[in-house]
């Protein structure tokens, strides 16, 4: 298992050389401005002399200007502790099962997990697979009922062929009732942590082998053995909301045994 946290380093670099770069630039402005100002000075014409207000006022911009980046000098640093701070963290998520907003989910053994919440009752709901090149491998019928309801896939496609590991993205689709506003669909998907990394804008995760998500997605984190206490078939229920597996549906927070949310 690698964990590469070298980019997190880099963009604290790249923070700091703007201010710096923004700072040394000022500095010469100010030097070319007084030497403009002294010898305005030494040529003016005594029996009109340039205003003192002016140039007072110019000085105290300049001088202002110096004050924000200074400022922003504290502020890159201040950003870059905290930074760091969520990098450790991150990296201490390794091995733990995260719960992270988004529809792309990692099929890691055999097994895929996911929540979908709608916020109304609905008069049904199609749940699709697809894989990354946008090909629809499997489909099921999903919960009607308002709330957050989970999915739990085999990786087997809807002929039963068991489906290589990797990333698959889940949609869910519904049906409301004749004039009625359509239903608001959220889903999460589930996935093991192997790794961390970074680059200039984001601190992210990597879910099994395929799929990566941002640091600031991430909705819960769970026991390392999550996977395991879940089951793994994709038939969580029918057209008529029945649990053909015999499984119950709840969701994610009153099956959760252990997670903190961020």
């Amino acid at each position: 298992m690698t964990t590469d946290i070298s980019g997190i380093t880099g963009y604290y670099t790249n923070g700091t050389n703007s201010t710096n770069s923004s700072s040394q630039q000022l500095s010469a402005d100010m030097n070319t401005f007084l030497q403009l100002l002294t010898t305005q000075l030494k040529y003016q014409d005594p029996m009109d002399p340039m205003d003192t207000a002016e140039f007072t006022n110019q000085l105290v911009q300049y001088s202002s200007v110096e004050q924000a980046i200074q400022t922003n000098e504290k502020l890159d640093t201040m950003m870059s502790l905290s930074i760091a701070n969520l990098g450790a963290q991150a990296v201490s998520y390794i091995g733990k099962t995260v719960q992270v907003l988004g529809d792309v989910m990692p099929l890691e053994g055999g097994k895929a997990k996911a929540t979908y919440t709608l916020d109304k009752d609905v008069l049904s709901t199609t749940i699709v697979v697809k894989d990354m090149n946008g090909k629809i491998v499997y489909t099921q019928s999903g919960e009607k009922m308002s709330g957050t309801h989970e999915f739990n896939w085999d990786g087997k496609d809807s002929n039963g062929n068991q489906l290589e590991d990797g990333a698959y993205q889940i949609s869910v689709s519904t049906t409301v009732a004749s004039g009625d506003t359509a239903a608001s669909v959220t889903t999460t998907i589930f996935g093991k942590v192997t790794g961390v990394a970074s680059d200039q804008n984001n601190i992210y995760v990597g879910l099994g082998d395929a799929v990566t998500a941002q640091l600031g997605d991430i909705v819960t984190i769970r026991n390392d053995d999550y996977f395991d206490k879940t089951p793994g078939t994709g038939n969580e229920g029918t057209e008529d909301g029945d649990n053909s597996g015999g499984e119950e549906t709840t969701s994610p927070e009153e099956e959760t045994q252990s997670y903190f949310s961020l």
